[in-house]
């Protein structure tokens, strides 16, 4: 109440408040002026009333100051009650002007008037505009990505296929000298035809793992044991790239619960990843360790440095440090980006960091 009467006290003119007092003050003497003659006919007609004001004769200046003082305080609750109703609908009415101006777009700051009693309104209306301004953005941002998305997959698709429709057409035309040259348009053609399968298989994997609800089969899995695995499944390739595989491990106990065939998809990315663009550093070096928490794996290789501008954008879909990579190494440009949405969907993270001669691709994967 007392925050009430400050509000409207703020509100109301100070001439009308006033006004008011006044009106009081006369509507009281009105008042007691039309009473008077009730009550002197009271008198006459009712003992009880009689002995009453009898009694109350004794106490005249506090009866009178008191009746007087509660009539007028009548008079004045009214007012307080007409001002307020005022006083709501003004703040309503300007709240709802805020939110057409802002449907309208006449408004964009998303402020909405509000005080006092109507400030939890206010901020209440406020978050639903926020949210339904943030969930538009979000929708065009989807759309920009999809748009993106395909065109990066048309652009990714016509490529090879150009090439593989052209020398299809040389063979179709017989223009080939002899069968050396035939075969070595085929070979075109199967590696060509080898890179859009992969391309397709890593599109149809990227989009799986967007989803947030897509199933994964979780079951415990020793980390160590899985990396060894891989060291044995990579050693051929170690030794035509000239490499070595080197594993430090400092774990206790690198068990985590998850979904094995994805965590494998993740480190065979990072290792080939590692062995293409590594190779002058001679070593593939893997780092395993963990806490009570988290299991930490790190794939380091020696070569190439990621340039810091594109150190952002790694995990990008289609996103490529060099755009020629992709023409001699068949990358697709989705697999740092299929790697962190695995990650991801296990509640883990992935970092990369490069300076020149060295560059670690850190995987924190949570214990449960």
């Amino acid at each position: 109440m007392k925050n009430n009467l400050l509000h409207l006290w703020k509100f109301v003119p100070k001439w009308k408040i006033g006004m008011y007092f006044l009106l009081s003050f006369f509507l009281t003497i009105v008042t007691v002026m039309i009473l008077l003659p009730a009550l002197w006919y009271l008198e006459d007609n009712s003992r009880f009333i009689e002995n009453l004001l009898f009694i109350l004769s004794y106490f005249r200046s506090v009866f009178v100051f008191f009746f007087y003082g509660v009539t007028m305080c009548l008079y004045l609750l009214l007012f307080y009650q007409y001002e307020r109703k005022k006083y709501f609908a003004f703040y309503i009415r300007k709240m709802t002007e805020d939110v057409q101006k802002l449907v309208r777009g006449e408004q964009t700051s998303g402020v909405i008037s509000g005080k006092h009693e109507f400030e939890k309104l206010a901020e209440g209306i406020q978050t639903i505009i926020a949210k339904s301004e943030q969930a538009l953005l979000n929708i065009k941002k989807e759309e920009q990505l999809k748009n993106e998305l395909v065109t990066n997959v048309a652009h990714d698709l016509r490529s090879p296929l150009t090439s593989i429709i052209g020398y299809l057409d040389l063979i179709n035309k017989d223009r080939y000298r002899d069968e050396v040259e035939l075969r070595y348009y085929i070979q075109v053609i199967h590696a060509k035809t080898d890179s859009l399968h992969t391309l397709i298989n890593d599109i149809f994997e990227y989009t799986n793992m967007q989803n947030e609800q897509a199933i994964i089969q979780q079951y415990s899995i020793h980390i160590e044991e899985m990396l060894n695995q891989l060291a044995v499944q990579t050693q051929l390739q170690l030794e035509e790239a000239g490499m070595e595989w080197r594993q430090f491990n400092s774990a206790t106990d690198p068990v985590i619960v998850g979904n094995g065939e994805k965590l494998v998809r993740v480190f065979e990315n990072l290792i080939q990843n590692a062995i293409r663009y590594g190779s002058d550093g001679k070593f593939l070096d893997i780092r395993l360790d963990d806490n009570e928490k988290i299991v930490k794996i790190e794939i380091i290789n020696y070569g190439q440095q990621i340039p810091s501008v594109d150190l952002p954008h790694i995990f990008e879909r289609f996103y490529r440090v060099e755009k020629s990579r992709s023409q001699f190494t068949g990358g697709s440009g989705l697999g740092l980006a299929i790697a962190k949405s695995i990650i991801d969907l296990h509640g883990g993270t992935i970092e990369v960091t490069s300076v020149p001669g060295r560059t670690a691709f850190t995987i924190k994967l949570v214990k449960k």
